[in-house]
């Protein structure tokens, strides 16, 4: 099967061009401008009619005598955003993968080899192919309005394989271009904004995006009359290169531990350019390519990005959003860290008032005074203006009385995580609000059926389960007790939405998803250090998951004492698989933040908490009895029907617990080292729904 025929379903982007006459009587430019004819929600992208058709834009204009320049610019608010990634999961052969990478270079390479200048105008969001676009142009300007520049590829599992590897460094320096490439896709895929492209040198000049074609034109044609000639800092292809290569290497292995292959490869293109002619440097992105495609790491990475992009947008079972409630003012019972950093997200993203109630002054004072000073840097950052700024912190107040509540459309309590205390705040939230106010807890393990189970209305009740830090997390679990109704639990959802959150239906089980399946496998290895592993070879263990932090490390940021109290939890309800640390409580009761000291060193008293064991483990037996941990109990999840598919368990890892993209979250990767068919009897995910065919 030809690549064309894979990709049948492809959203073709155009090359159209058309003759603008450049001022200063610098002749004319063909100006190709990028469009696949959607708006700006579907932006554009290359896959091979896309290529095959700016070829033929190629073709034309270089078989022309009359023309100055060329330029490329795309269509409004997006320039391009790299190859179209629908059809790589049905590619089945190396042979269809290599065409795909010779394709896109072939057609790329011809903008920087023109018998003319080539000028690359982004107007608009550029990633992956598209920022390579850019780069084999002769020259680059940039809208300071450009809220994303990015090479992602890193991040799903690929390489920039059009010419990023290669021209990207030799533009800026391997220390710059390390940052796009490795460094910012796994900083959770970050993104350059338009000014800061700029100052690092991927475009020469850059204008305000009311103007800026127009800008841009003039500028273009300034510089074929010689009255602006563009300079570039000297690339060091030295020593500097060596080392900025060297240290990217350092801060892969710590972050991921060979648990990807693709920022490997990545780098070792980048080391290679310095050396390499254009077409070595081209050739060797486009074997890269290759077998990146056909791997397992690239199509989990891809089914991750899907549930991410796609069902985190249209979760499983939520109600019909006609049936949400409208939410004019939030309440918020508590002033503690969690309920002030709830207070400025509902008022920031609703832009409704918000009232924070507290047993004394003192405490609501603190609440408020937190969120003041969020907003105000906020403002210092210029992420917010000065009136924004003002009507924020007017939105946010407090009262000792729950009766500021009265009318309310939803109350949520983040308060002590202990359930007569929730019942009773609920109890007194009830008396004062409507039949209709939703009544919201964002209990990490609790059950919130029996937290409504003493109320009038338990039908209004549902979970909202936040990540800290409530801001940057993305994930909200929705949990939907027994008694919820569709109308709260299409308020939830709706509200979640607005909260800008990617919501998750979970059923009212112990601890949910995140906390459930982190608190399993944190449970088997402080298991195994109970039993006389050291702390540090258990820490080592699960290095080849290449998650955020080691277990230790991440029970010290969760705090001993909250994670000992989703552990009782669990135990209470599953006491086979959850045994109750006894060291965990001694660690808490001695008031340890964990067993590592400020400067990340082992805290001596801490260890002795934990000594005594007389039966250690090896790394690969620590990780063997994790993974087989996590395969049992999210059988049992899905068994059980926490969640509606293995997919919403990858999502809620993914997008809550920081787990690996290019591991495609939990189940993709216990399927792929067999330990799901080995543990439990089958595979979670059909072959080639995150793997290989």
């Amino acid at each position: 099967m030809s690549v064309t025929e894979i990709f049948s379903d492809e959203v073709v982007t155009h090359a159209r061009v058309r003759d603008v006459e450049l001022p200063y009587g610098a002749g004319t430019m063909a100006l190709i401008t990028l469009d696949n004819g959607f708006d700006h929600t579907k932006p554009s992208t290359f896959g091979p009619g896309g290529l095959t058709e700016l070829n033929a834009a190629l073709d034309a204009v270089a078989a022309r005598d009359d023309l100055a320049a060329v330029g490329v610019t795309g269509k409004p608010f997006i320039f391009a955003v790299g190859a179209d990634l629908n059809g790589v999961p049905l590619i089945t052969g190396r042979e269809q993968a290599l065409e795909i990478a010779r394709l896109g270079h072939a057609v790329f390479r011809r903008l920087g080899e023109l018998a003319v200048p080539s000028f690359a105008f982004v107007n608009g969001a550029a990633m992956g192919g598209g920022v390579e676009v850019a780069l084999h142009c002769a020259y680059r300007t940039i809208s300071s309005g450009v809220p994303a520049v990015a090479l992602p590829e890193c991040f799903l599992g690929l390489v920039p394989g059009w010419g990023g590897t290669y021209l990207l460094p030799r533009l800026v320096g391997a220390e710059n271009a390390l940052k796009v490439i490795i460094d910012n896709p796994l900083n959770q895929n970050k993104m350059l904004r338009g000014p800061q492209a700029y100052e690092l040198g991927i475009a020469d000049a850059m204008f305000e995006p009311a103007d800026f074609l127009e800008e841009s034109l003039r500028w273009a044609a300034r510089v074929l009359t010689g009255e602006v000639t563009v300079e570039r800092a000297p690339v060091d292809t030295g020593a500097a290169w060596d080392e900025a290569v060297a240290q990217a290497r350092w801060r892969v292995e710590g972050k991921l531990h060979g648990a990807a292959p693709a920022p490997l490869r990545a780098l070792d293109l980048v080391a290679a350019a310095k050396d390499r002619t254009r077409d070595e440097g081209f050739a060797a992105e486009d074997e890269a390519l290759a077998d990146l495609i056909m791997s397992d790491e690239l199509r989990s990475g891809l089914y991750a990005f899907d549930l991410v992009q796609k069902r985190a947008k249209r979760p499983a079972g939520a109600p019909d959003k006609a049936l949400a409630r409208p939410v004019t003012k939030v309440g918020v019972v508590g002033a503690g860290l969690m309920a002030s950093q709830l207070g400025l997200l509902f008022a920031r993203r609703l832009g409704v008032p918000v009232v924070l109630t507290d047993l004394d002054q003192e405490r609501l004072d603190k609440g408020v005074a937190y969120v003041h000073a969020e907003v105000d840097k906020l403002l210092g950052k210029g992420r917010i203006s000065a009136d924004e700024a003002a009507k924020l912190k007017g939105l946010v107040t407090g009262s000792l009385t729950k009766e500021a509540f009265a009318d309310a459309d939803f109350v949520i309590e983040a308060v002590f995580e202990e359930m007569g205390v929730k019942q009773q705040v609920f109890a007194e939230v009830e008396a004062v609000v409507s039949p209709e106010c939703v009544l919201a807890t964002n209990t990490s393990s609790l059950s919130v059926s029996e937290m409504a189970a003493k109320l009038r209305h338990p039908e209004r009740v549902v979970g909202f389960h936040f990540f800290n830090p409530v801001a940057v997390l993305p994930l909200l679990e929705i949990v939907r007790g027994e008694r919820t109704d569709d109308a709260t639990l299409a308020t939830a959802f709706a509200t979640g939405k607005a909260l800008k959150k990617s919501c998750v239906l979970v059923k009212d089980a112990p601890a949910f998803v995140v906390n459930r399946v982190l608190l399993r496998m944190l449970a088997e290895i402080v298991q195994t250090v109970e039993e006389g592993t050291p702390i540090d070879v258990a820490e080592r263990a699960a290095a080849p998951l290449g998650l955020p932090m080691p277990p230790f490390v991440l029970m010290g940021l969760v705090g001993p004492a909250i994670a000992l109290h989703v552990n009782e939890t669990l135990h209470e309800a599953f006491p086979d698989r959850f045994p109750l640390s006894g060291k965990l409580a001694k660690l808490v009761a001695a008031g340890k933040p964990g067993v590592y000291r400020p400067d990340f060193t082992l805290d001596p008293e801490a260890v002795e908490i934990f000594a005594g064991g007389t039966s250690p483990s090896t790394e690969e037996q620590v990780l063997t009895r994790a993974l087989d941990a996590l395969a049992q109990e999210i059988r049992i999840m899905l068994d059980e029907g926490v969640v509606a598919a293995p997919q919403d368990i990858d999502l809620c890892m993914i997008l809550g617990a920081g787990w690996p993209f290019h591991l495609g979250g939990v189940a993709p990767y216990l399927d792929r080292t067999g330990v799901a068919e080995r543990v439990t009897g089958s595979r979670f995910l059909e072959p080639g729904v995150a793997s290989l065919p």
